[in-house]
């Protein structure tokens, strides 16, 4: 499996996650349960919602510094995969300029 797909499934898996807790535990809607999850994730934090269970608190605090690092890791992979496009654009046209 590529990295790619890793990064990809594993955003996923952790949004999942998180929006199906909020949904069981906190008592949300799904839509509310995946915004808290997606602005949580981001750092955005709006504010607008925030857990009132305990067990609600307990998971946010473990989620925030799990979730943020694999948001960060992919983060970096497609910042990493983007400047090794650009860089690979870069020789072809160096290589064509070479040519001629």
């Amino acid at each position: 499996m590529s990295t790619a797909r890793i990064v990809v499934s594993l955003l996923v898996m952790v949004v999942a996650g998180g929006t199906v807790f909020f949904r069981f535990v906190e008592g949300w809607s799904w839509i509310d349960a995946y915004f808290f999850t997606v602005v949580t994730l981001s750092t955005v934090g709006y504010g607008n919602l925030v857990p009132a269970t305990a067990l609600g608190k307990v998971f946010t605090t473990v989620f925030i510094f799990v979730g943020l690092g694999i948001f960060a890791f992919a983060i970096q992979q497609f910042a990493e995969y983007a400047v090794k496009r650009r860089q690979e654009r870069g020789k072809s046209r160096g290589d064509e300029e070479n040519r001629s």
